[in-house]
C-alpha cells in the first residue's frame, strides 16, 4: 500500500447536504432554519463576544501593560557556545547560521557572557554584553559590532 493509494473506510465518506434544493430533497423550503427571525437571515447569528446584552469581557476588563514598537529581539549566543570554533577563526552571523547556533537570519545576533571561553577568536556581532566582550578579550580574542540589516 502507497500514501496515494490511501482511502477513507468504506461508508464512512457521505456527500455534503445540499439544504435550499426543493421540497422532494427533504431541506427545501426553509433549508432547516426555521421560519423568521433573526437566525433564519444570511449573516445571521450572534457576532463573537457576544454575551446577551451584557457588557462583554473585553469591554469589561480594562487596557493593560506596553508594547515598544522600537524594541529590538535578539538571538543569543553565549560565550560557552563558541567552544565549536577552532582558535585564530573569525565568527560571523551568517558562520553562526551555518553551524546552527544562530537560527533565523534576519533577525540580529548578541552575544552574552553565560559560561567560558578558551581561545582566541574575532567575534563580529550586531550587539554584546559587558561580561561577554571581557571573557571573549580576556582569551586573546576581539568583539567587533556590526550594524544589523534594515
Amino acid at each position: 500500500m502507497k500514501l496515494n493509494e490511501l482511502r477513507p473506510a468504506r461508508g464512512a465518506v457521505r456527500p455534503r447536504k445540499r439544504v435550499g434544493r426543493g421540497e422532494g430533497s427533504g431541506s427545501g423550503g426553509t433549508a432547516g432554519r426555521g421560519h423568521k427571525g433573526h437566525k433564519s437571515r444570511s449573516g445571521g447569528g450572534q457576532a463573537v463576544g457576544f454575551e446577551g446584552g451584557q457588557m462583554p469581557i473585553q469591554r469589561r476588563v480594562p487596557k493593560a501593560g506596553f508594547k515598544n514598537i522600537n524594541r529590538v529581539e535578539y538571538q543569543v549566543i553565549n560565550v560557552s557556545d563558541l567552544s565549536v570554533f577552532e582558535a585564530g577563526s573569525e565568527v560571523t552571523p551568517a558562520e553562526l547560521k551555518e553551524r546552527r547556533l544562530a537560527r533565523k537570519g534576519a533577525i540580529p545576533v548578541k552575544l552574552l557572557g553565560h559560561g567560558e571561553v578558551d581561545r582566541a577568536i574575532r567575534i563580529r556581532v550586531h550587539a554584546v554584553s559587558e561580561s561577554a566582550r571581557r571573557k571573549v578579550e580576556a582569551a586573546g580574542g576581539t568583539v567587533e559590532l556590526v550594524k544589523p540589516k534594515s
